[in-house]
């Protein structure tokens, strides 16, 4: 858990300050450290311009690799603008904040004000993005998350042209890249597994590597070029349930999806940089 006085940097401060330059305060979305945890009127005078953000303003192509949710802190610190961390969906945002013009990061995603937004994004975290009413496909005695009725899935599908959505790895696989021009992946209602435990999801997750070469296959179309973040999320999570076998598999997975990304890439006209928006005792 986090509290408004955490002196200890998290993710959501750390990430704002490698996609934006400045740093900032633990717990909040690539806002200036002038804004308080929680303070919505605060942070609309205060937002940073994120390196994605720059990227599609150039004209170029822009994705989102990570096995958290989507709107989860890592992630949403390349796309969203937020005094808590936590107000991923609506129904994670107190009254006043929502009266104060705040919107959730989930909603932030859906309308990216930036170039034609990112081209692929591909995770966790469906129930945000889907309404109560709604049950989730792959585990169907789940629900959405909004309380507003809205299905941002849809609202992606029909705001963007040659858009496709999948829930599944099968469904990613038989995709037909070069019809595609924007792809939203969302393989889990919350997390994805950690690559430990895979093989044993329901509905069937590709892994991080297999999310990689898609997201460069895509975003490499562009002839001005791309930025691309990938998140191995789950060495974190694991390093916090103190399980050294799912953080070591996990980590193991990412040196895949970079070596991946080494392959398709050419040294001449693309920078790689593998880093930890914050660190364990596990190295």
């Amino acid at each position: 858990t986090y509290n408004s006085n955490q002196k200890t940097p998290d993710s959501a401060g750390t990430m704002s300050a490698i996609m934006t330059s400045r740093k900032t305060r633990a717990g909040v979305i690539a806002v200036d450290q002038f804004v308080r945890r929680n303070d919505c009127r605060a942070a609309r005078d205060h937002e940073l311009t994120t390196l994605l953000e720059q990227a599609e303003l150039e004209h170029k192509s822009t994705g989102i690799v990570t096995t958290a949710r989507l709107t989860h802190a890592t992630p949403a610190a390349t796309y969203a603008h937020s005094p808590q961390r936590n107000w991923e969906g609506d129904s994670e945002m107190p009254a006043q904040a929502r009266a104060d013009g705040c919107k959730d990061i989930a909603v932030q995603f859906i309308e990216f004000p930036y170039g034609d937004g990112p081209e692929v994004a591909l995770g966790g975290g469906r129930r945000y993005f889907m309404p109560e009413s709604a049950s989730d496909p792959e585990t169907p005695n789940e629900q959405g998350k909004r309380k507003d009725g809205r299905n941002l899935i849809d609202e992606w599908l029909a705001t963007r042209k040659q858009a496709a959505y999948v829930w599944n790895r099968s469904q990613l696989e038989a995709l037909d890249l070069s019809d595609t021009k924007h792809l939203l992946g969302l393989f889990n209602a919350s997390h994805m597994h950690y690559e430990a435990d895979r093989s044993h999801d329901a509905g069937g997750e590709p892994s991080l590597t297999d999310m990689t070469r898609t997201a460069i296959e895509l975003l490499q179309r562009n002839k001005r070029g791309y930025f691309l973040m990938v998140e191995a999320a789950r060495i974190d999570h694991a390093h916090h349930a103190g399980n050294a076998y799912r953080a070591l598999t996990d980590a193991i997975e990412l040196s895949n999806a970079v070596a991946a990304a080494r392959a398709m890439t050419s040294a001449g006209d693309t920078l790689i940089i593998v880093t930890a928006d914050h660190s364990h005792a596990f190295t």
